[in-house]
């Protein structure tokens, strides 16, 4: 078992603990839940659990306070957002300690997860108001009718998110739906619930009024339900077991939700791939957040003539990696977040192996460096029947399939009921291009594994399949936490029949006139 001094008590000050728990939403006697620190296994601190009274309590409060909040300009609202992506540039070394003590991650992955909050902040602050604008259309009538399109907030916006990506998968999703004009009921999970709290305290001293953004504490099974039977939408991300679950809640409550869910993605290695990059790509984009990101790279596809070269390159690009406990830089790849994690990992592994898969890297639990570390992985002669080849192992695992043509590559990375994100490496960028669009995915990278697609904010990102419904980023990330009203103004005449005219006159004279209308090229 590693030192505990790996865990400076001066990172986890107590006071910084109870103040940002003052933001949470609990009761005067609630039941705690030990957090554990996964670069050593032991005690973090004890996070207080929200019940029913509570997260009604907070939904009153929240929606309350929502009117107010909507009623301020958008110009408004994103001066708060811009605000808020300062404070968080300033206070970075604060949420990068927190993220690592809460998550076991390598320092450069809770980097990349603080960048990108600070992306999406900056992204919808600037757009919102052009997204957000009274859009005119043209009437039944031309000139007669005024048609005017707003978009309404939905009122109070349930977030519920994982431990995967506790800045991001919190923060980023609350962000458009604070700006579009909601207030935000947010459920962390219980393993990084003080990260989630303190980006909640930078948004309120940014200037967001503490009652429109409510945090309610508690696992997921026990207290996710009880916040969709509360609010007005749900923005949920994690399993697709889960989201189904989720789905079903809120179609018997009639209430929009948009879920990102798992996945089994897939990268193509062309025959004209350069090899060494090809390489460094399918590292990053397996092994990132200890592979613990929905995103990443779990089935690879390369074509014969260079699989062996690249197998080679792979695997020693997995075997260098530094895997190392603690808080601060110097680490390429972090711990899984919990005994549970690493447990399934493994299990996955030791079936692929026991069924014939040959491990070509890794394999290997790594105790004398943490309790929950596990060896970056690559498996071949991975086949249908091995739980590893259809169900996602959310971990640093990938398998590598040698395959004869394009064709057969691009057959075989659709064959999967997942559609969430997908990667073709080549030198040819056309080509690239016109295979990554026969691939079903939300999200394909040429030359990348991951953060391309998802970095382009303005871009939708989401999946196909069972990888989910609608879209975070992009028009739709903002514009799903709002409802689309239309107002139509006539003048002069109606839709009645005028003049005295009879019903048979006046619609044969609306016949001539839609004739006309199309004649002119009007829609």
């Amino acid at each position: 078992m590693p030192d505990q001094a790996l865990i400076d008590p001066a990172l986890i000050d107590p006071a910084l603990i109870d103040r940002l728990l003052q933001r949470a939403a609990l009761g005067p006697d609630p039941v705690n839940r030990v957090v554990v620190a996964p670069f050593t296994g032991e005690r973090l601190y004890d996070l207080p659990m929200s019940g029913p009274v509570e997260v009604e309590g907070a939904v009153s409060v929240a929606r309350a306070a929502q009117p107010a909040w909507a009623a301020l300009s958008v110009r408004q609202r994103a001066k708060v957002m811009l605000a808020f992506h300062d404070l968080i540039q300033q206070r970075r070394e604060q949420g990068l300690d927190l993220v690592q003590l809460e998550t076991g991650k390598a320092r450069r992955d809770a980097m990349e997860e603080l960048l990108d909050v600070m992306v999406n902040a900056r992204h919808y602050a600037r757009d919102a108001a052009r997204l957000l604008r009274p859009k005119r259309h043209r009437g039944a009538f031309p000139g007669l009718i005024g048609v005017q399109e707003l978009h309404q907030p939905r009122g109070v916006v349930g977030v519920l998110s994982p431990w995967n990506y506790p800045l991001t998968l919190a923060v980023s999703d609350a962000v458009p739906a604070l700006l579009a004009g909601n207030a935000v009921i947010l459920k962390p999970d219980v393993q990084t619930t003080l990260t989630a709290l303190w980006a909640i305290d930078l948004l309120i001293e940014a200037g967001l009024p503490a009652a429109v953004i409510q945090v309610v504490t508690g696992e997921g099974a026990v207290v996710g339900p009880l916040v969709i039977e509360e609010v007005d939408y749900v923005m949920f991300t994690g399993s697709t077991r889960v989201g189904r679950e989720v789905a079903q809640r809120c179609g018997e409550r009639l209430i929009g939700c948009s879920l990102e869910l798992g996945g089994k993605n897939a990268m193509i290695v062309r025959a004209d791939a350069d090899i060494d990059k090809a390489a460094e790509i399918a590292a990053r984009s397996s092994f990132s957040n200890s592979g613990q990101l929905c995103i990443s790279m779990e089935r690879i596809y390369v074509h014969d003539t260079i699989y062996e070269a690249f197998a080679a390159a792979f695997a020693a690009r997995a075997d260098a990696l530094v895997m190392k406990p603690g808080v601060g830089w110097g680490a390429d790849m972090g711990s899984l977040i919990s005994e549970g994690q690493a447990t399934r990992v493994i299990a996955h592994i030791d079936d692929a192996v026991s069924g014939g898969a040959q491990v070509r890297a890794g394999g290997h639990r790594r105790p004398e460096i943490g309790p929950y570390y596990v060896e970056p992985t690559i498996l071949e002669a991975v086949t249908d029947d091995m739980v590893l080849c259809d169900e996602e192992t959310f971990g640093p695992v990938v398998a590598l399939y040698p395959v004869a043509s394009d064709e057969e590559a691009i057959d075989r990375a659709n064959d999967t009921a997942y559609g969430l994100n997908a990667s073709v490496i080549t030198r040819d960028h056309a080509v690239g291009r016109r295979m990554a669009a026969r691939l079903r995915a939300g999200t394909v990278n040429v030359n990348e594994g991951y953060a391309a697609a998802w970095g382009s904010t303005r871009a939708p990102m989401g999946g196909m399949g069972e990888s989910g419904l609608g879209r975070r980023h992009g028009a739709e990330g903002l514009l799903k936490y709002t409802e689309s009203q239309t107002i139509a103004h006539q003048r002069l005449l109606g839709f009645g029949a005028p003049f005295g005219w009879s019903d048979e006159r006046w619609g044969e004279t609306l016949v001539l006139v839609l004739g006309g209308l199309k004649k002119l090229g009007l829609k």
